[in-house]
């Protein structure tokens, strides 16, 4: 058994983990593969990390280690071709809460939110809360990828802010160079800032595709952008509370922390910990998972579309299949998987109830269940 195999195929029981994963179905025989967290254990270099700092043993008010920043800075410079300065960084308990941030930042009271869809229901919720009008940009699917359709899209005239996913959430698109500059020149028509939400820019599935940051497209796109990354789906670390904003533009930037001023905390000490070894030193740990999740992939794509009545298009990123179940003749897919013993998250969150989302970040024996699970549910609709 090679080391990814060993490291990601581990049975550890979750269920008495305070996991809000696990405990949905506690004491029923469904298989949880509905939020995105994997079932993955961290890297010990985040482990060892953290046991240093609880060993030490106070936990008084932190702020973010200039090394952590160095680091990040960095990572952006290296991975993803993208040079930032360390003032536009933004330190965060939650990419959720930064999305909401991201929308009264942006947005007075009669100004609109454009927003994707089918897409990570936080996405709608953050303009309702704040009781913004939204307009939803169709995601289509064009040449086996899920992509915006900006042609169908429309914009209020009092439209401010665009939401923006990539990799995409459900779907697993990522974008071309050529799709940001399209999404570009649609922000610079409109005048719209655009808040891209980037959390999984670091599961690339697809060997072929590279993800670009939207701000480094040019000048321009940095000053009208807002962009979101975070550690914990990458390290399997969303428990720890650790996101980042990363904002070029001063005035926005200033209104971003004047909306979060005595509302959203700052990271906590032990996140900062966490985050810092896991982009220090988490890489070979990263390239063993995504080896392991292209090969879970490769088998759910082959499975599920064998199955009558469903459809699971390429995933590029992501460890999320969004599973098309439109021809099933059911009315709910997913209480009927439910039934059949599997936990999805329901298309219907996403604003498309013919569809299923299926986290298949868990071991490849899960995995086999799951699958064994699907094809008796289709099989016994005779």
């Amino acid at each position: 058994m090679s080391e990814s195999q060993h490291l990601f195929n581990q049975h550890i029981d979750r269920t008495r983990s305070h996991s809000i994963k696990w405990k949905k179905y506690q004491g029923k025989n469904i298989l949880p593969m509905w939020v995105a967290d994997s079932d993955f254990r961290v890297p010990d270099v985040i482990t060892n990390a953290l046991h240093t700092h609880v060993d030490h043993g106070i936990f008084g008010y932190g702020a973010a280690p200039a090394s952590l920043t160095d680091v990040l800075v960095e990572r952006m410079a290296t991975h993803y071709n993208w040079h930032i300065q360390p003032e536009w960084i933004v330190y965060l308990p939650g990419l959720v809460s930064a999305l909401n941030l991201a929308v009264r930042a942006c947005t007075e009271s009669h100004q609109a939110v454009i927003s994707p869809t089918p897409i990570y229901p936080k996405f709608i919720t953050a303009a309702q809360y704040a009781k913004r009008s939204l307009s939803l940009s169709p995601i289509t699917l064009q040449n086996e990828r899920w992509v915006l359709d900006l042609e169908a899209t429309k914009v209020p005239a009092e439209s401010r802010l665009m939401l923006f996913c990539n990799p995409l959430n459900p779907g697993g698109t990522v974008s071309t160079r050529q799709e940001l500059e399209t999404l570009h020149g649609f922000a610079k028509k409109h005048d719209l800032i655009v808040c891209s939400d980037e959390i999984h820019c670091d599961l690339i599935l697809n060997e072929q595709a590279r993800h670009i940051p939207f701000a480094s497209l040019d000048e321009d796109a940095a000053q009208r952008s807002i962009t979101l990354i975070a550690p914990s789906k990458t390290f399997n670390i969303a428990g720890l509370g650790a996101a980042m904003a990363i904002i070029p533009n001063v005035e926005l930037r200033r209104r971003f922390n004047r909306v979060q001023a005595g509302i959203v905390p700052d990271m906590n000490v032990l996140a900062y910990t966490a985050t810092e070894a896991a982009y220090r030193e988490g890489q070979p740990w990263l390239t063993q998972q995504l080896n392991h999740l292209r090969q879970q992939r490769d088998r759910l794509i082959q499975a599920i579309n064998a199955m009558p009545g469903l459809k699971l298009h390429p995933i590029e990123a992501t460890y999320l299949a969004w599973i098309d179940a439109s021809e099933l003749p059911v009315d709910h897919p997913h209480a009927f998987f439910e039934a059949a013993g599997l936990g999805f998250s329901p298309g219907a969150d996403f604003g498309q109830p013919d569809f299923v989302r299926m986290n298949f970040a868990c071991t490849s024996d899960t995995l086999t269940l799951a699958i064994d699970r699907m094809q008796r549910a289709i099989a016994s609709m005779g």
